[in-house]
């Protein structure tokens, strides 16, 4: 278990000492095609700074074998982005602090609908005085063989809103869960659309708007663009629903649950919302879309997409990164004090999960790759120290995930403190177990 111990600490001093310092300034990666599975030569490849905005600071091409260099003082000191274009389309893979390789992947584009599939349709009801606060994502799975990337200049997913709302922000993610803000391609008559290349396996849309609530209630037409796709209502239990078909599916993590399967494309559905917004103290986390307005970068898939990038200035650019560190020198101090004690046997039974912060959607069900659980008393060393790399990899990944989330704006305050609570309280069972 010493090993273990040793582990634990290191994750501390890792995310808190500079990472320029322990990984120097560079970064060696190379550019791979996930459709050909060979290296992507001649790629344009972008390190873009996210501190004070989405900035562009270093340009470089791939040589034959895919590979490229960057040399900069940010590298392992904060979080930073490596764009990739290809065939006139962003790429986009996070450059988390303390990793000094990094692959990243493209993917040949496809034109045809049918390269996606809408599995879910989330609505949040958050009522907000005389008006309300609604967010909306959709979970959408690529499963193209051979593997490609859905990805259209002029708009390749469409939603639209009801008439009279107010469209807030819109974010869309790929599988790496890092929500990237998009400018709405707007086609009238409250339809939009979005440029974003929706690579291999599980990506979302989210948005969200504002809706008059005239008297603590209002009927939300709201319209369906993709058929098949499942809806799931998500409302305080202050509020009541009703709508042709949706039916009652409980409750979770206080919040009611509403569903409905089989929506035809086009349709309307009229939905009755009434009620009035729970304490602040039971809402924390109602609605994930309700974070600040002011965005730190605003970018689409492709240059051509009409999409530009747009810088607003952080309300916390020349703090944030002294805060966190300031929350993570408690998790070094946490480990050192209790790497002292002496580790007798392996704590049974589970521990409270911890997963990348969802958007507005309840969690779906728990896999072992979201859950950061200690092993079975029956696990040998080796496997209880195999089984502690991965929960420590995952739980860094998910701090950086965090903070990105959190600067980009996708994440309310309320949420984040949620979720760093729950950081902390993993970090402590790994320790104790």
């Amino acid at each position: 278990m010493r090993t273990r111990r040793i582990a634990l600490v290191g994750l501390g001093v890792l995310l808190l000492m500079p990472f320029s310092f322990v990984y120097g300034a560079t970064v060696h990666g190379t550019v791979k095609n996930g459709t050909t599975g060979k290296p992507a030569a001649d790629v344009e490849v972008i390190l873009i700074q996210l501190q004070g905005g989405m900035q562009p600071v270093l340009n470089s091409k791939t040589n034959a074998q895919g590979q490229f260099t960057f040399d900069y003082p940010s590298i392992g000191a904060q979080p930073m982005l490596v764009r990739a274009v290809y065939r006139g389309i962003n790429f986009h893979t996070a450059l988390p602090p303390g990793r000094n390789e990094l692959e990243v992947e493209v993917f040949e584009p496809s034109r045809d609908p049918k390269t996606i599939k809408v599995e879910t349709h989330f609505v949040v009801f958050q009522p907000n005085g005389a008006t309300m606060e609604v967010g909306e994502e959709f979970a959408i799975r690529n499963d193209s063989q051979p593997a490609q990337a859905y990805f259209r200049p002029d708009g390749n997913f469409e939603f639209a809103i009801p008439e009279g709302a107010s469209l807030k922000q819109i974010a869309a993610q790929g599988p790496s869960g890092m929500p990237v803000v998009q400018a709405p391609i707007d086609h009238g008559k409250n339809k939009y659309s979005v440029a974003y290349a929706f690579r291999p396996g599980e990506n979302g849309v989210r948005f969200s708007y504002e809706l008059p609530y005239p008297g603590n209630a209002a009927t939300v037409r709201l319209p369906t663009v993709y058929a098949g796709a499942r809806l799931v209502i998500v409302a305080p239990p202050t509020v009541q629903i009703a709508a042709d078909g949706l039916q009652s599916s409980g409750q979770e993590q206080g919040m009611n649950l509403y569903s409905r399967d089989g929506l035809a494309a086009n349709s309307m559905l009229a939905v009755s919302v009434s009620g009035t917004a729970p304490p602040p103290s039971a809402n924390d986390s109602a609605d994930a879309d309700a974070g600040p307005q002011n965005r730190e970068a605003q970018q689409g898939s492709g240059p051509t997409s009409g999409v530009a990038i747009q810088t607003v200035p952080g309300r916390l650019d020349g703090l944030k990164w002294y805060i966190v560190g300031g929350f993570l020198c408690l998790f070094v101090l946490l480990a050192m004090i209790l790497a002292r004690k002496p580790v007798v046997a392996v704590a049974g039974g589970p521990s409270e999960g911890f997963a990348v912060p969802p958007s507005p959607r309840p969690s779906k069900k728990t896999t072992p790759a979201s859950v950061l659980a200690p092993p079975a008393p029956s696990a040998n060393l080796a496997e209880v120290d195999a089984a502690v790399g991965t929960s420590l990899d995952a739980l860094k990944d998910t701090l950086f995930r965090l903070e990105l989330r959190r600067q980009a704006g996708t994440i309310s305050e309320a949420e984040y403190n949620q979720e760093r609570a729950r950081a902390e309280k993993v970090l402590r069972d790994l320790v104790r177990g």
